[in-house]
């Protein structure tokens, strides 16, 4: 049996045998403990009978400054996803889908308009994962990762997926065809 809990601090020693996938970003400790404090409220662990970690997923809701308002890009009030990971044996049970429905609901209760996330162009897995969920692409974003794992080129292209929460009831936050929507990393505030 599986049971999901709120992140905690000494989780950092115990996310090894979910972080050891090229796909998974590894960050330093500090950037999980600022999402811990930040956001505890959206991130939160998998753990089985044993209490091993067998996944997490880490997010936040933000919303871009006020003079980026003025930009295409603008974002508004909205949750984003970091981090999802699941150990490689326990995946294709549907704990990805567990992991990121709680932070959908998370989100939903802090009044975000939209999910989002960033997955690599070439990661058909993740991909058909957030489309199946009702995820669509947004944008693309050039060479937004700085290596390409299949070693065709330097960078990759991420897509900007996006789920429309129930504040936006007219779906103002979405596009089709979004794959056709370039934009540069620049482009996007990184606060």
């Amino acid at each position: 049996m599986t049971a999901l809990r709120q992140f905690e601090p000494q989780d950092l020693l115990r996310i090894n045998l979910t972080n050891l996938d090229p796909l998974t970003e590894n960050y330093n400790i500090d950037f999980y403990l600022h999402y811990l404090i930040k956001w505890p409220s959206l991130f939160t662990v998998a753990e089985n009978q044993e209490g091993s970690v067998i996944g997490y997923i880490m997010g936040k809701v933000e919303e871009d400054p006020l003079w980026a308002k003025f930009t295409p890009y603008y974002l508004p009030w909205h949750g984003h996803i970091t981090a999802l990971t699941v150990a490689p044996q326990m995946r294709r049970l549907g704990l990805a889908q567990i992991l990121t429905k709680a932070l959908e609901r998370g989100c939903e209760d802090k009044q975000a308009w939209f999910v989002d996330l960033f997955v690599r162009e070439g990661n058909k897995t993740a991909l058909d994962l957030y489309k199946g969920m009702g995820y669509s692409v947004f944008r693309r974003v050039l060479e937004y990762y700085s290596d390409d794992p299949t070693g065709r080129k330097e960078g990759e292209d991420a897509f900007d997926m996006r789920k429309p929460l129930s504040r936006d009831k007219k779906r103002v936050h979405i596009r089709k065809n979004g794959e056709n929507y370039r934009v540069m990393p620049e482009d996007i505030y990184h606060g």
